[in-house]
Order: structure tokens, then C-alpha cells, then sequence
């Protein structure tokens, strides 16, 4: 019968490559290993089997594989059962900032770290599916101890992206610029070290990434001149193995030219990450590391992303800026850049370079290349070659009103010379708006479908240079914004984007912004929620909402999906508004201020309305027994 069901779905798969298409079906099973090569010649995309195994049922690292794919080859939940979906466990850590915080699962334990004062929590699955013990039990609980003095410090709310599991240890980060690593069975902490110096404006909000013998984390801070980076700490002991900035000399960025082999010309000259900025400023220059990072083991290089230059006002900074906005592929183990490319040079408008970067092998033009895909803060989809960096497409996935595109032979954003800011003059209709395209908010990739499903902005504003001032600690941007919402009046959008056919599969829009990540499952369901606290399941070959859940607050969290110690299958996410997007209602901001929240205040007073508060919720659904 297997041997059957293999034959089938390979003759299917030829089939579709003879038509030369991209199919997006989610039917099948998904292709496992020796099939890897029909499912290319298929017309899909596939995530590297080296950096994406087949799934184990736990989700030990909040994108859950070194591709960043978020997809599990979990079936038990299917199209048909969905909507049977109900609470298997719901646990509240009291805390109410943002949640964006994964939920990993790691064996019999759920581990999830809150917003500021970040406590990690270990939840025992034995027990939660036990009728006997109703409702959760905490093994144990370890509180940072974040300074309270930190909050102050934090651009967009206390948040932490979650915790990262690997050999026996939980690591996370504080807000305060330390990363602790804990015993996953005791609860012990192992070290604590602190990375950055957050009086400085160098917070850490990002989850740890761990690869190699290395944890590898990086600061946030743009918004208040704080310089960025990231840096590797090794795993057993703690201590700082290697540490790489976003600006200054290329002793400091670790650009050696032995190594460093960028495709582009422009990236090769000496020390750029001083001469492309005005004097000094290169030392408050932003390039924050605070999003995601991605892992090939084939070629031993890390890819991650710098934020956005300080301050926001381009008028003070001169020049390409680098290294912000951009990407850098790096040995993990040195540090050493191999290659790196902008994608936004001279940033005008806040479009931080930190989103995820998806390891894929792509058929393209003939050929199956290796690529990371990035739906970038700017409004295009890129796919870059992963060896070299060099672009070989950037396709519009939004309105777009400030640039014409990318020049394939340079790589450089064609910025419109109509709108670029001038001191004393309003710039209106900008889209995207600073918070982009598409925010930090994670992509799921399907290795069913080869479709990647997008939780994006459909967001405008206008801009307003003023002067900014430099104080060591305080906010230094010199931008006043006002968002709203963009073509069509719906402000977000969640999206499958067939890679192949580089268009729009299918697009479900949202009222507000979708700030929350994504998960799919092999059995073609995709799970996201929305601002008004909506936990949803989608048809990942149509979008047709097949469930949803009211959690209650808004969501910004990422959902997980693993297999339980009774072998069942769940699907985890916490609620609770908060971050950029929700701080009118977290932090209870005047809506009579149009520029609150840096530009949200003109358009998020309505969202008082319709959600709250959370209270750091953990939801777990499954199947009724």
C-alpha cells in the first residue's frame, strides 16, 4: 500500500512538472526525502532537508527549524476535523505588554517566556492531558530579574520573542540585555550573561538562536541611536565567543576580504560601514539584529538581518548607511561575514532589514537554485541567492508609493525622487509606512503546497521630518508620523505567495494589521490570529476559514503546533495585545493624539474598541477525545 501511495504521488508530481506549474495542492502527504528531487521537478519549492528534517512532533525553537520554514507534518488535525477544535489547556502568566512569544514544546514540556520581567515557564503536558489534574501545572518558573529601568528603554513594549531549546538547555533573553541558559528539566539557571548595555538603549527582545556549540542573539535599540549587532556566546560556559556590529570598520563587523565575497561592487570597498556615513555618526547608527535568523548547514552560514539606521530623519545621515537594512550570511562559528547585501540603502522611511530569511531550494529559470526568500519590510519579495547574495527577483506584494522597484544589475531600490523627504514639507500618502509591508511577524513555508503564507500591513502614513537630538538613552528618531490604512481600506492582509509563480495564491483581508506569525501543517491548514484576539485556521490551497477561536485580547504571537506525551496532536498560541501595534490599548495611550505610538495613535483609537488587555494567555486546542 505504501510503495502504491509513493508511486501515485511521484506520477502526480511529474504530471504537474509536464504542465509547468506550481500546483499548491495540500492533499497529498508531504514529500518525504527520497522524493525531494520529483517535487523540484514538480515546479515547488522545497526546504533543504539538512535544514529542515522531517518532523519529530516537537517544535523546539520558536521558527522551528533552521529553514524558518514554521511548518509541521503533523495530519491528525485535518480540513475535515478542524472545526472541533477546542481548549485542551489554558494558563495565564498575569503579565499585560505584548505577547509574542513562541510557545516551544520540547518532549512532555511547553516552555514560553512573557514580556517584561520575562519569565520563562515550564507547563507539564502529562498533566494537562490528564483528566484527573484539570488545568495547568507548572514544573517550575525562572524570572529574569530584568531592571525595571529597562522598560523605559524598549521602543515598542517589553516583548521577547520567545525561548530556543537545544541539548538539554532552554536559553532565552531579558529585556535588560542578558541571556540565561536553564536546565529543561530542573529549572537551574546555568549562566546569565550580559550581551549589551541597555542604559544605552540596547535591549534584547529577540528568541536566542542556536546553532552549532553557539547562541547567537542580537539587541534592539535603533530607535534611541543605540549602535546594533549580534553576537555569538558559547553555549556551555556563557561567554562571549564573537561579537560582529552593524556599523564601523570592518574590524568591528567582522569583514575580513579574504572571506567576505558580496556580489555587488558597492559592497566591497574598505571600512564602508564608516564612509558611508557622515562623520561619527556611524557610532549611534542603529543595524539592530532583533528579528530572526536562519541556518544552511551545508554551507555553515548563519543569515540575519540589520534594522533600521539612527535616526529616522534621513535629512542628518548622508550616504548608504551601511551596514543597516541589510543581511549578512556569516560563519557561526567565527562570526566572519561572507557576504552581505541592502536592501533598503539610505533608509527613508524606518523599513528595518530584520525579517525572516526562508532557506529554500528554488526552480528558477531553468535551474534549481539555492535561495533564502524574504518578504521584505519594503514592499518586495526577494529571493536572493543564498552562496552569493546576489538578487534574482524582488516582486511588489503591496501598494507601493515611494520606489520603482529593484534594479536586478545592481541590486540598489529605485527610490522616487518625488518622495523623498525635504525638511519643513509634509510627505503624504507613503506607502508602505514605517512599520512596512510587513513587520517582524513571522512566514510559514509549506513543503506540501511550496507556498509561503504571510501575515503582512496594508498601511500608509504621512511623514514629517524634524530635527533629532542625540542623548544617550533617549528616544532619537527626529520623524513625526500619522498611519493609515491603505488601498481598499483594510489595514492587514494574510497571504499565500506561490514563490514559483511569483504571485499572490490567494489573499484573505483583515481589518487591522496582522501582527501575528504563522504556523502550516502538512494536512493544508494554516493558523494565524488577528488584532481583535481571532485565533483562525485557513484552507492553505484556498484561504477559506475553516475555525476560529476568541482568545479574548489581540494576538501577536506565534502559533506552534507539536505532538502531546498521549501522542495527540495541539496547536498552541498565547494572546494578549501589545508591541508597536497594540500599545493604545496595553499601555492605555491618549487617542486623542494622532502621533502616539509613533505614528499609531491616528489610526489604532478604534482598536480600544474592540479588544483589551491580555493577561498573558496560553491557549492549547486539540481534537475532542
Amino acid at each position: 500500500m505504501l510503495v502504491r501511495a509513493l508511486t501515485v504521488l511521484a506520477l502526480t508530481l511529474l504530471s504537474a512538472c509536464d504542465r509547468g506549474t506550481s500546483t499548491g495542492r495540500a492533499d497529498a502527504s508531504p514529500p518525504a526525502a527520497e522524493l525531494r528531487q520529483k517535487t523540484l521537478a514538480a515546479g515547488r519549492a522545497v526546504a533543504p532537508i539538512a535544514a529542515s528534517p522531517e518532523d519529530d512532533g516537537q517544535w523546539i525553537m520558536p521558527s522551528k527549524d533552521y529553514a524558518n520554514t514554521r511548518f509541521s507534518g503533523l495530519t491528525q488535525i485535518d480540513k475535515a476535523n478542524v472545526g472541533r477544535l477546542q481548549p485542551a489547556l489554558i494558563f495565564s502568566s498575569g503579565t499585560t505588554q505584548g505577547q509574542e512569544s513562541a510557545p516551544i514544546v520540547v518532549g512532555d514540556t511547553l516552555y514560553l517566556v512573557t514580556p517584561y520581567p520575562n519569565t520563562l515557564y515550564a507547563i507539564d503536558l502529562n498533566k494537562a492531558a490528564d483528566p484527573a489534574h484539570p488545568g495547568p501545572t507548572v514544573k517550575w518558573k525562572v524570572n529574569a530579574m530584568a531592571d525595571s529601568s529597562s522598560q523605559g528603554e524598549a521602543c515598542c513594549d517589553g516583548v521577547n520573542r520567545g525561548p530556543t531549546y537545544a541539548d538539554g538547555t532552554v536559553f532565552f533573553n531579558s529585556l535588560d540585555s542578558h541571556t540565561l541558559a536553564v536546565d529543561a528539566q530542573t529549572g537551574r539557571v546555568k549562566w546569565k550573561t550580559r550581551v549589551w548595555d541597555y542604559t544605552k538603549g540596547e535591549t534584547m527582545t529577540m528568541a536566542p538562536f542556536v546553532v552549532r556549540g553557539k547562541v547567537i542573539v542580537g539587541n534592539s535599540g535603533a530607535e534611541f541611536g543605540a549602535r546594533g549587532g549580534v553576537v555569538a556566546l558559547d553555549a556551555n560556559t556563557g561567554t562571549i565567543a564573537w561579537k560582529a556590529l552593524a556599523t564601523g570598520p570592518d574590524k568591528d563587523v567582522l569583514i575580513d576580504p579574504a572571506t567576505f565575497r558580496p556580489f555587488y561592487p558597492q559592497y566591497r570597498g574598505k571600512d564602508l560601514g564608516v564612509r558611508s556615513w557622515p562623520g561619527e555618526a556611524w557610532k549611534i547608527g542603529g543595524g539592530g539584529t532583533w528579528g530572526w535568523i536562519s541556518y544552511d548547514p551545508e554551507q555553515n552560514l548563519i543569515f540575519h538581518g540589520t534594522s533600521n539606521p539612527s535616526p529616522w530623519n534621513h535629512a542628518v545621515r548622508p550616504g548608504d548607511n551601511l551596514w543597516t537594512d541589510a543581511v549578512f550570511a556569516r560563519d557561526p562559528e567565527t562570526g566572519q561575514a561572507h557576504w552581505a547585501y541592502q536592501y533598503s540603502p539610505h533608509d527613508l522611511w524606518d523599513h528595518s532589514g530584520v525579517n525572516e530569511n526562508i532557506v529554500l531550494d528554488l526552480p528558477w529559470a531553468g535551474k534549481v537554485r539555492k535561495v533564502i526568500i524574504r518578504p521584505e519590510r519594503n514592499g518586495y519579495m526577494y529571493v536572493l541567492d543564498r552562496t552569493s547574495g546576489e538578487v534574482l527577483g524582488a516582486d511588489q506584494y503591496v501598494a507601493n508609493t515611494v520606489s520603482d522597484g529593484v534594479d536586478l544589475k545592481t541590486g540598489r531600490l529605485r527610490h522616487k525622487p518625488e518622495m523623498i523627504p525635504q525638511p519643513g514639507k509634509i510627505v503624504r500618502n507613503v506607502c508602505p509606512n514605517a512599520p512596512g509591508a510587513k513587520d517582524w511577524s513571522p512566514s510559514a513555508f509549506s513543503k506540501v503546497t511550496g507556498w509561503l503564507y504571510v501575515p503582512h500591513n496594508n498601511l500608509c502614513m504621512d511623514w514629517l521630518l524634524g530635527k533629532p537630538n542625540y542623548i544617550r538613552g533617549t528616544p532619537y528618531i527626529g520623524v513625526t508620523p500619522r498611519f493609515f490604512p491603505g488601498p481598499g481600506g483594510n489595514a492587514g492582509e494574510f497571504m499565500a505567495w506561490d514563490p514559483v509563480n511569483r504571485r499572490k495564491a490567494w489573499t484573505i483581508k483583515e481589518r487591522w494589521p496582522v501582527w501575528s506569525g504563522a504556523a502550516v501543517t502538512a494536512s493544508g491548514i494554516v493558523f494565524y490570529g488577528n488584532l481583535e484576539g481571532w485565533f483562525k485556521a485557513v484552507d492553505a490551497n484556498t484561504g477559506q476559514l475553516l475555525w476560529q477561536y476568541q482568545t479574548g485580547s489581540g494576538i501577536i504571537g506565534q502559533p506552534t503546533v507539536f505532538k502531546g506525551p498521549d501522542g495527540r496532536e495541539y496547536v498552541a498560541i498565547i494572546s494578549g495585545i501589545g508591541g508597536w501595534i497594540g500599545a493604545m490599548v496595553s499601555h492605555d495611550l491618549d487617542p486623542r493624539d494622532p502621533t502616539a505610538a509613533k505614528g499609531w495613535g491616528n489610526m489604532t483609537a478604534e482598536l480600544k474598541k474592540v479588544t483589551t488587555k491580555g493577561a498573558g494567555t496560553l491557549f492549547v486546542f486539540a481534537l475532542p477525545k
